[in-house]
């Protein structure tokens, strides 16, 4: 499924939060957003996914018009994981990642043991079959996020859009998602995901968008975007890149000065 977005503005209300972007997802890439704190990565994702009306411009899956679609249509399509998610009630973990399946329930219908193989499917895939009966509001919130994905995949979309998914998780299961993340991808799933962390964009990304300050300021390969002049300027911070020895992976790190900043 591919996910056109075009000139599109966003905000809340009478304000507007960003403005003139414009960017293709085909089938199986992963598109990484990068920008610094208050740049817009969130309200956009909202507008993307239909949960925030474009204040101009237009969001299409497959040529389709995301405003002609009804909700339960987009959510067959597109799953979120946001970046927290606060349950008012100790539901299991297992019953969270379930949830994840009621878009492909009928009206009134409860889940049967396929959606419950699916749910179940998904904890096995992120190591979480052993959380599945604690209640979601007694574990880590690492371990919440993991859930929130595992909640997604459950649903089967064909676009997964995640707004910071490693960010509060462990360096161990931040690199567990981004193999998962490009797995996902060689099974043709798009997925589109926010970071701070360039080098997880190095990591896992096809490309990669920095937004700034509300417009798409570079669009194009890790290798291409992520230079330290542009990272200055989202981040005001130098940074140094380079490969690792023995490898052509690229990793960044920030240029310190012993006097004591950076």
């Amino acid at each position: 499924m591919k996910l056109d977005i075009r000139d599109l503005a966003f905000g809340y209300g009478a304000r507007t939060v960003g403005s003139g972007v414009t960017l293709t997802v085909a089938e199986g890439e992963v598109l990484a957003l990068l920008g610094p704190n208050g740049a817009g990565k969130t309200t956009l994702f909202k507008t993307m996914l239909g949960l925030l009306p474009p204040q101009d411009g237009e969001v299409r899956l497959d040529a389709v018009p995301l405003a002609g679609l009804s909700r339960t249509e987009r959510a067959r399509k597109i799953a979120y994981v946001p970046q927290a998610y606060v349950a008012l009630f100790p539901f299991t973990v297992r019953d969270v990642v379930l949830m994840g399946r009621a878009a492909r329930l009928a009206p009134f219908s409860a889940p049967a043991k396929h959606d419950r193989e699916i749910a179940a499917q998904a904890l096995d895939r992120l190591g979480m079959t052993h959380l599945a009966m604690r209640p979601y509001t007694e574990i880590s919130g690492g371990e919440r996020q993991m859930a929130l994905i595992a909640r997604a995949l459950a649903q089967e979309p064909q676009i997964l859009v995640m707004d910071e998914p490693t960010a509060s998780l462990d360096y161990g299961n931040q690199m567990r998602v981004l193999a998962h993340i490009r797995r996902l991808a060689g099974a043709g799933i798009s997925v589109i995901l926010s970071t701070h962390n360039p080098d997880h964009v190095f990591m896992v990304a096809d490309r990669v968008a920095l937004l700034h300050e509300g417009v798409l300021a570079a669009l194009g390969t890790p290798n291409d975007v992520l230079t330290p002049e542009r990272l200055k300027q989202l981040y005001d911070i130098d940074v140094v890149i380079g490969a690792l020895p023995g490898s052509d992976t690229r990793v960044c790190s920030p240029r310190l000065n012993l006097t004591g900043g950076f």
